[in-house]
């Protein structure tokens, strides 16, 4: 009988450690319900934790319930028609409200199949263009990419829907700052804005696993081939002597080799600063 009874409460305790260690475990499992959910993930107390988790863009905008059948419309009609395949590409053409990123004058524009001023001289890229300069990198969710020439910032965004960060650089201060403020405002928060001369890229930052520039040079800057990974992909528009553009796809293999391509005529703006003055001493 007293054997009975040490058995019957052994097993009351331990059941009794059972409820108590459930318990436990529905309170952890509620406060890490309740923590920020925009929380970036870091040991405060660790001095070797220098990479924090990047926030993915948000779509929280009004900006992205507006003009949505236009933008559908954008990507059958100018986009997909014209055989860009890549589902992340479609995606996020379909997804960055290009309105927001023009000129007010120019909103009911800004899905037709063509670029738009900006102002200061500068332009919006094409749609198709955007998009095809795009799938041409191959982007992945954790890659990194920089970009030359932010204007208004439509393409950072569109990069910034399917990258894990992007980096983009733009030589017209007021440009630099006017982008900055609208790609916070439409919550893209995976996406960094410098004002600064593109042609040195951005070193602190590198190496990249793409790069676009979307200025015209007649160079490309050594800076941006040495920050492209081994494995990245670089495009941008290069100008020859006779003044005709062209988008040049660079591939860096593993070892370190650059493999170059012409993929098509176009005309863009030209990039100005420091390439500017190499031009020019290499005419000499």
């Amino acid at each position: 009988m007293n054997t009975k009874k040490v058995l019957i409460s052994r097993m009351y305790i331990a059941m009794s450690l059972l409820v108590v260690s459930a318990f436990f475990s529905i309170i952890s499992a509620a406060e890490s319900k309740k923590a920020d959910p925009n929380q970036i993930a870091s040991d405060a107390n660790d001095p070797n934790q220098k990479d924090k988790r990047v926030l993915p863009p948000t779509h929280n905008h009004p900006a992205f319930n507006q003009f949505y059948e236009e933008r559908q419309k954008m990507v059958h009609g100018q986009i997909a028609w014209r055989n860009v395949r890549d589902p992340n590409v479609l995606y996020a053409m379909r997804t960055v409200p290009r309105h927001a990123f023009v000129r007010p004058d120019d909103i009911h524009q800004a899905y037709d199949d063509c670029p738009l001023p900006i102002g200061l001289g500068q332009t919006i890229s094409q749609p198709y263009i955007v998009a095809f300069m795009t799938e041409a990198l191959a982007l992945k969710p954790d890659s990194k990419v920089l970009e030359i020439g932010t204007g208004s910032g439509y393409q950072a965004a569109v990069c910034a829907e399917i990258a894990a960060e992007v980096y983009t650089i733009e030589i017209i201060k007021e440009l630099a700052e006017s982008a900055e403020k609208r790609l916070k405002e439409l919550g893209y928060r995976n996406v960094s804005v410098k004002a600064g001369d593109g042609y040195f890229g951005w070193k602190e930052k590198a190496p990249f696993d793409a790069i676009i520039g979307t200025a015209a040079a007649g160079q490309i800057p050594p800076p941006l081939l040495e920050q492209l990974k081994p494995g990245g992909r670089m495009i941008l528009p290069v100008e020859d002597r006779l003044g005709f553009q062209y988008l040049v796809l660079i591939i860096k293999d593993q070892k370190g080799n650059l493999h170059q391509e012409n993929v098509m005529p176009v005309r863009f703006v030209p990039m100005t600063g420091e390439v500017k003055k190499n031009e020019a001493k290499s005419k000499k």
